[in-house]
């Protein structure tokens, strides 16, 4: 009777119509920078992703998508686990890292990767692969103008931070601090020409002639003649878009040659960092900056702060120091969440059922910890419609949230104070 029990009970799980047991795990694959020049980058990443992970996992008291309870619910309380890939800013390695991911590590959906021109490649893998692919950080626009239907960014674009810029400078000039030209200084990949194309566009269209236009290797171990021909312009406000090692440099050549225009607008990035204000110090003071995310924004978000400190206690435990999350580690805190999300909400590890769960996303501001009203897909194109810029500057060794002004935290400091006083 055993025998024929048993035999019966193995039939009904062998048989097509039979339901499948929830998997114990669910594997997301991350594709980020972990050595090289942006190793520190990669490393503030795979934090926030982790700490993501463990609010999935673990039955914590903070207000974020899946919280509350442990695991996936409507996966039976699966846990999720990123296994991560280092790509080393390299596009060609970004897209050998996706495609071993999906065949070898069997993931079910892809997370990355900071660098848009990696990103561009390794989207591309699983885009042949039908494998989702979330970016939290890349902000190419290209990214999302190739009609892929894999493809998601929750990252505001370059278009919409270039345009805040000049936005800025025309509300600046209201208040009586007017700029009559910009110049610009970028590195040469993906990022930097995408963003130096847009700023031009904007900068004719609000009337602020170009006074320079820069363009250099982000690998260059000298950037004296580029700062040369740029005091030569006499810009009064720059606008600069640097990866980390190459916005130190730049800055501290400024210094050595005694370049200091009336403002500058960094394109995030290496400006905000977290190896740049401890490199630079003092140097640092008065830099602008396009945003995603400050600290700063907790005294209306105490969402923020929580998480902050959470980030904090965990960058104590595996590096032996605290440290802030900044816009590019927020980001891809949220990135994880939001995939998180729709995998749960789609029931399955099936791609396809996780694709159309990341297309009905609609999270609500009160979710996230950015200044963002929510995340909701377009339909064609799948950017992220809800989400906005800041700008910060940095204040007495702090990002300072100065823009949009109903956002601020502190006054905008202009212009900058010239080297030596």
């Amino acid at each position: 009777m055993r025998r024929a029990l048993l035999s019966l009970i193995l039939l009904v799980a062998a048989s097509p119509g039979a339901v499948a047991a929830p998997p114990a795990d669910v594997v997301v694959g991350a594709v980020y920078p972990l050595s090289g020049n942006l190793a520190k980058v990669g490393t503030d990443i795979k934090d926030a992703v982790e700490l993501a992970v463990e609010l999935v996992n673990d039955d914590v008291d903070v207000p974020v998508p899946l919280g509350k309870g442990k695991g996936l619910p409507h996966l039976g309380g699966a846990r999720l686990r990123v296994v991560f890939a280092d790509h080393q800013s390299s596009p060609e390695k970004g897209l050998s890292e996706a495609e071993r991911l999906v065949t070898q590590e069997k993931v079910v959906a892809l997370l990355g990767a900071y660098n848009s021109n990696v990103t561009a490649t390794a989207s591309q893998a699983a885009e042949r692969l039908h494998i989702p692919f979330l970016s939290g950080e890349s902000t190419s626009p290209l990214l999302t103008a190739r009609g892929f239907r894999w493809f998601f960014r929750t990252t505001p674009t370059d278009e919409e931070f270039s345009e805040n810029f000049f936005k800025f400078l025309d509300e600046m000039k209201k208040r009586g601090r007017a700029a009559k030209n910009v110049a610009l200084l970028y590195e040469n990949t993906l990022f930097g020409t995408d963003v130096s194309k847009l700023e031009k566009k904007y900068a004719q269209q609000h009337g602020y002639p170009v006074v320079a236009d820069i363009a250099y290797d982000a690998k260059s171990a000298n950037l004296s003649s580029e700062i040369q021909r740029l005091k030569a312009a006499a810009p009064e406000v720059l606008l600069q878009a640097s990866y980390t090692s190459d916005a130190i440099l730049s800055t501290r050549t400024m210094k050595e040659l005694d370049f200091r225009p009336q403002a500058i607008l960094a394109m995030d990035a290496g400006h905000v960092a977290s190896e740049f204000l401890p490199a630079l110090g003092k140097d640092a003071e008065g830099i602008i900056s396009r945003e995603v995310w400050a600290a700063g924004l907790s005294a209306k978000k105490p969402l923020v702060r929580t998480v902050n400190e959470l980030f904090r206690k965990k960058t104590q435990a595996s590096r032996g120091q605290a440290i802030d999350m900044d816009g590019t580690s927020a980001r891809a805190f949220v990135a994880l969440l939001v995939l998180a999300d729709a995998i749960d909400r789609a029931g399955s590890t099936d791609p396809e059922k996780i694709r159309a769960g990341l297309e009905a996303t609609d999270l609500g501001a009160g979710a996230l910890i950015m200044p963002w009203r929510g995340v909701k897909f377009d339909p064609k194109t799948h950017q992220n419609v809800l989400g906005q810029g800041i700008l910060v500057q940095v204040q007495d060794g702090k990002y300072q949230v100065v823009y949009p002004f109903d956002l601020a935290a502190a006054e905008v400091r202009w212009p900058l104070t010239p080297w030596g006083k």
